[in-house]
């Protein structure tokens, strides 16, 4: 079996923390769905900030509203405003492994859905995007 990324929400905004919450990340429900993710899920998040890498679960946030909030002890890892990169992973044998097609979510600053891609295009569009700097 092999860990494969199955999807992630790139560059969201963190819009608030609660310490005193049970845990947990509230995400989006639009996001949520556009990524595929599904409530108690587990999810990996990366602060872009400060290089904090967490895993907690998701919990449904109201949908449209942007929300990105980390809960109980995960709010230490963030402050409201960092950018981080939500990912989720599938456990696949190796030939299913070979032709997994990563489903890629892109926020503008307020976390609504800027675009989406499913596949191998956004390598492409990174590799691209590397050429110019």
């Amino acid at each position: 079996m092999r860990t494969m990324l199955r999807s992630k929400i790139h560059r969201a905004r963190v819009t608030g923390g609660n310490v005193d919450y049970e845990g947990s990340i509230t995400i989006d429900k639009l996001l949520m769905d556009a990524a595929d993710v599904l409530p108690y899920e587990l999810v990996h998040v990366l602060n872009v900030h400060n290089g904090a890498r967490f895993q907690t679960y998701a919990i449904e946030g109201k949908p449209g509203s942007g929300e990105i909030v980390l809960n109980g002890a995960a709010a230490r890892l963030a402050a409201k405003g960092d950018v981080v990169i939500i990912l989720t992973y599938s456990a696949l044998g190796d030939d299913e492994a070979r032709h997994v097609e990563p489903r890629v979510v892109y926020v503008d600053a307020s976390n609504a859905i800027r675009s989406q891609r499913q596949g191998h295009q956004w390598v492409d569009d990174l590799a691209e995007s590397l050429k110019t700097l």
